[in-house]
């Protein structure tokens, strides 16, 4: 894009969209005085808007989704040629890229074997807890039906979903909520005193966050509860990485309980953390994992239900019964376009060596985190994996106080300002809306994460002095 483009080439445009249009987490009132953004290109890691204001993209498309970067011409073609051939088929039947792509993927996960495929994050984990309660209702008389999910997690914006979402300002006002969903202690160690867990840390928090869920099993019965449904790395509860222990304990309880184990790789998944899937960081192994934004750099709406043989199993072990097998359809699960342009999307995440890349960046921009909490008081922590990293403010680094999410928010626009666009966590946790977000595409370089953190540096100094 050359910069020339002007707001009143696209008057009609905005006008439409000002019209029409229902945006996503967005409170409207504002546009009866201003314009909303449109976002008309993209190219690597930068976008331009309806005005021609270029900005460097952080968050990989706002939620975390763009992970090759924008602008990728061999992705597009691979997803214009499928189309041509076949565009779409129910998922009762397979397709070309449907299996090459579930071959892919699956050499990519040890212990895992089959993909059912979808259109959205919140479908895979719907799909997910649908499998836990046919699978109570086949072996425990419905009894083992319950699923755990964490404080703090993010499941998608279904109703289920929602059910299964430790966020409660997500949640609000959205009840009455699915039954049978039950809530377990987060592991974000910066808040053990919060806990009631005093000055814990290391490998001893992770012990004691993971014991908290054997504690919420036994509490609630083993016989009732079927799953145990984590993100591998809390995303918008504040971009939590589980302390050393945690997750090797979590495994440990699951087999001891017979819990089947769900991994959200929604946000993880397909190289944000600088591995295949955020769980492959600790070594466990998962009976469910689930995986949309990034499989396909969000060229093509594409989400998977990826289970192991052993679950696989129990929905075919009586081909007499009629009611044996899943009986689910995802209507855009038999797309083809998804899996064209996942399959072009893990080549060029392997080609391009931006596993390696976003390890080597992740650290990188962690570190240069690091030098913004030497220089300003209201960075209380620096954390993150990979191409995934958080800045958690605070009023007082001794007491840990929040910081008010109204100024929070003044940080990110005043990083908008200086031409980087962050996130922060929003309508999540009351009272802890206090972390800033950062997800670069994993095709980052020093460069870009430089021209992040000074931007972030320079609103820092003017909101907070």
């Amino acid at each position: 894009m050359d910069g020339t483009l002007t707001q009143n080439d696209l008057s009609h445009v905005v006008e439409a969209d000002k019209a029409h249009v229902w945006h996503h987490l967005v409170q409207h009132k504002q546009f009866e005085t201003s314009d909303p953004k449109i976002i008309v290109e993209g190219k690597g890691m930068r976008v331009w808007d309806q005005t021609g204001r270029e900005q460097l993209d952080a968050v990989s498309g706002a939620v975390w989704t763009v992970n090759v970067g924008y602008g990728r011409k061999t992705i597009v073609d691979a997803i214009s040629e499928q189309l041509m051939k076949l565009n779409y088929y129910a998922g009762a039947a397979g397709s070309i890229p449907g299996a090459l792509f579930a071959e892919e993927l699956i050499d990519k996960m040890p212990g895992m074997s089959r993909v059912y495929y979808c259109n959205s994050g919140s479908e895979a984990n719907e799909k997910a807890f649908k499998m836990v309660r046919q699978i109570a209702h086949k072996r425990y008389g419905g009894k083992k039906h319950k699923i755990l999910y964490r404080e703090r997690d993010y499941h998608g914006t279904t109703i289920a979903a929602l059910s299964a979402g430790g966020q409660e300002e997500r949640n609000a006002q959205y009840g009455p909520f699915a039954p049978g969903f039950v809530a377990v202690p987060h592991c974000l160690e910066y808040r053990a005193g919060d806990q009631g867990w005093g000055d814990l840390s290391g490998e001893a928090y992770g012990q004691r966050a993971a014991d908290a869920i054997e504690e919420v099993i036994l509490r609630e019965g083993p016989d009732t509860v079927g799953a145990l449904c984590l993100e591998p790395v809390t995303a918008g509860g504040g971009v939590i990485v589980p302390p050393a222990g945690y997750w090797q304990r979590v495994q440990e309880i699951c087999r001891k309980y017979d819990v089947l184990l769900h991994i959200d790789e929604v946000v993880c998944g397909v190289g944000r953390t600088g591995t295949w899937f955020g769980y492959q960081h600790y070594g466990v192994e998962p009976d469910f994992v689930t995986m949309a934004k990034g499989v396909a750099s969000g060229y093509a709406a594409i989400a998977c239900c990826v289970t192991n043989e052993r679950v696989f199993d129990l929905f075919k072990d009586d081909a007499s019964d009629p009611m044996n097998y899943f009986r689910d359809i995802s209507t855009f699960g038999g797309c083809t376009a998804g899996p064209a342009a996942a399959l072009e999307n893990m080549r060029i995440i392997e080609d391009e060596g931006l596993l390696e890349n976003t390890t080597a960046m992740g650290e990188y921009m962690l570190g240069q985190l690091e030098t913004l909490k030497d220089k300003h008081a209201v960075v209380g922590e620096a954390r993150g994996k990979g191409l995934f990293l958080g800045a958690e403010l605070v009023t007082d680094r001794t007491t840990r106080e929040p910081m008010d999410e109204k100024r929070v928010a003044a940080v990110v626009a005043e990083v908008n300002k200086r031409g980087v666009i962050i996130g922060m966590t929003n309508r999540s946790i009351p009272g802890y809306n206090n972390t800033l977000c950062f997800a670069p595409a994993l095709i980052a370089t020093k460069d870009d994460i430089d021209q992040i953190v000074e931007a972030v540096d320079g609103a820092l100094g003017t909101v907070f002095g």
